[in-house]
């Protein structure tokens, strides 16, 4: 009887992986590229994305556990590196492991714990003195105390440095404050002992450029958008085709596909990470591994993590929801901008994974982002129906699943029903009634200025010249989520430029063409006689299917669907 190969699906010790003797795919090149390279260097890639196990072979590497790396690349590099630089190979360095995965920080006094913790733990073995009464002295004393008594210098590896960042970013601004200004501090150290320090790796989700915990610590290397190190954490095509034939077999044996059609569902579904201008697109290590191991495809990574602090961003600075899918425009330092504020989510989105480089425009420099693939757009529009619609979360895929069932079967009184439940659903949040609530209860005289400035920059930004053009886009958001989430089970396309069709829905035997007037622009009938004289048809016309076109029109007054009309063109 053949048993699987046991797959690393949450496994983070190298030490572990390697004894047990779980299936690798050999990361460890990067080592000796990193250590030969420079000494200080910062790692942004998304959660889940096997930082903390690079971080756990870089700790074998520098802890001369030369027993870990047989038949991979350092095994003999190592070796003719040492000898280049004529030093014994596979030293060991004191290693100072930093780790914030542990522990909430939820509460004032929970990043001193963490850091109580790991100094304590490490003046046990290099001692401590009186005069060190705070973090980041404290932290000096042993860089220092641990070069002295082992004659080597220090290796620091930190592990999600920003967690305690993030679990209060968008909740407790006051001490998201707090948290950066002690961690401020402490991360100085690293510059300030530097002739102290051997090498030292920091890994997070943000970026640190504009960050002041950073400000200070200006010495660091940040290789997140190198070339170099773009396949650092993930899977290439290549490893994935080289590394998990077996795996892949059985996944496409178990869902009734051929090995290639599996190929091409697993590149849909997990890969499309990019992580450099130039760079190759990377599969979520996270997702794959638990694929293969459940042997169906799946959300996995999204389901560990539900950004809502980001989806609340993005409702409050009014963007237009369809330019996520691969119409947003940044420059390098708009990458790397990290602010808690609404205008500023989309670095956030992007350092996050949600979004990803799809393009880079080099004449102007830019990068062109958008959702990596099908798991994280269909998750994270799943996380934003809600937030456009009354509609609690946990309906979301009920709800999607009804539409796509009426449209199967033709019903489109039905199909057109259900939306006009939901747009009726729509949180009434942006009438100028409530505006003027909300700047009541917010104070004086001079924060009812910085709403309407606000307010001011939303039209200036956003092209809305009217609360009433906000209602607007949030009918064309809940619209075009509905469609855009219907692309699971059908094919569809969702277009927002004039010229083409509003939503086109394609079915085994039928094509139903969608066109939407809204805030008085036109009639039901209307939509209908756009569609016939802008031609939008005629594409279809040869692929011998029913024609359907829906013309609906919406009202300002009810603020919700007014009604539709139906045409069909028989095949």
């Amino acid at each position: 009887m053949s048993f699987p190969r046991k797959l690393p699906v949450g496994v983070q010790s190298f030490k572990v992986l390697r004894n047990d003797r779980y299936l690798y795919v050999d990361k460890t090149e990067y080592i000796t590229q990193l250590v030969t390279s420079s000494r200080v260097y910062f790692l942004s890639r998304p959660r889940r994305f096997g930082k903390s196990l690079f971080l756990s072979t870089l700790s074998a590497y520098f802890l001369g556990q030369k027993e870990l790396f047989k038949g991979l690349y350092p095994e003999k590099a190592e070796e003719e590196q040492a000898a280049q630089e004529n030093r014994s190979a596979w030293q060991e360095y004191p290693v100072l492991y930093l780790d914030f995965n542990t522990g909430n920080y939820a509460a004032t006094d929970d990043l001193s714990i963490n850091l109580n913790n790991h100094l304590c733990k490490w003046e046990e073995l290099y001692g401590s003195k009186p005069s060190e009464q705070n973090f980041a002295l404290r932290f000096a004393g042993i860089i220092q105390r641990a070069y002295q008594q082992t004659g080597k210098q220090v290796v620091i590896l930190v592990d999600e440095y920003d967690k305690p960042l993030l679990q209060t970013m968008g909740v407790n601004e006051a001490l998201n404050e707090q948290y950066r200004n002690e961690l401020k501090a402490f991360y100085s150290v690293i510059k300030t002992c530097d002739e102290y320090i051997r090498f030292a790796f920091l890994t997070g989700v943000t970026k640190f450029s504009k960050i002041s915990i950073f400000s200070d610590l200006n010495n660091l290397r940040d290789i997140s958008l190198e070339k170099h190190y773009a396949g650092i954490c993930g899977i290439t095509q290549k490893e994935l085709e080289a590394n998990f034939q077996p795996e892949i077999q059985v996944l496409a044996d178990e869902q009734s596909l051929t090995y290639q059609e599996t190929l091409t569902a697993l590149q849909q579904w997990y890969d499309g990470y990019c992580f450099s201008p130039a760079g190759e697109g990377m599969y979520n290590p996270f997702s794959l591994l638990n694929a293969f191991a459940k042997e169906r495809f799946g959300s996995y990574w999204f389901e560990t993590g539900t950004p809502t602090f980001l989806v609340n961003y993005l409702k409050e600075a009014h963007y237009f929801i369809p330019d996520l899918d691969g119409n947003i425009e940044l420059d390098e330092e708009g990458l790397q901008t990290y602010r808690a504020v609404a205008q500023d989510t989309l670095p956030i989105l992007f350092q996050a994974g949600y979004l990803t480089i799809k393009e880079y425009i080099k004449d102007v420099r830019l990068y062109r982002l958008g959702f990596p693939n099908n798991e994280v757009r269909y998750g994270f529009l799943h996380n934003l129906l809600p937030a456009y619609s009354g509609l609690p979360l946990g309906d979301t895929g009920k709800s999607v699943w009804q539409f796509v069932q009426d449209i199967r079967e033709g019903k489109v009184d039905s199909f057109m029903e259900r939306m006009q439940a939901i747009i009726s659903s729509i949180p009434y949040d942006i009438s100028e009634g409530n505006l003027t609530i909300r700047i009541a209860m917010d104070g004086d005289g001079s924060m009812q200025k910085q709403v309407c400035h606000a307010n001011l920059q939303l039209k200036d930004v956003h092209g809305c010249t009217s609360l009433s053009k906000l209602r607007e886009q949030n009918y064309q958001t809940a619209v075009y989520l509905i469609f855009a989430l219907m692309g699971q089970f059908v094919q569809t396309e969702v277009q927002c430029s004039t010229g083409r069709a509003d939503c086109i829905v394609q079915t085994v035997d039928a094509v139903y063409i969608f066109e939407f007037k809204l805030s008085g622009n036109g009639s039901a009938e209307d939509a209908i006689a756009q569609i016939q004289k802008q031609n939008y048809i005629a594409k279809y016309k040869t692929e011998g299917k029913k024609i359907v076109l829906i013309g609906t029109s919406f009202s300002e007054e009810t603020r919700t669907i007014k009604d539709w009309k139906t045409e069909v063109l028989e095949k």
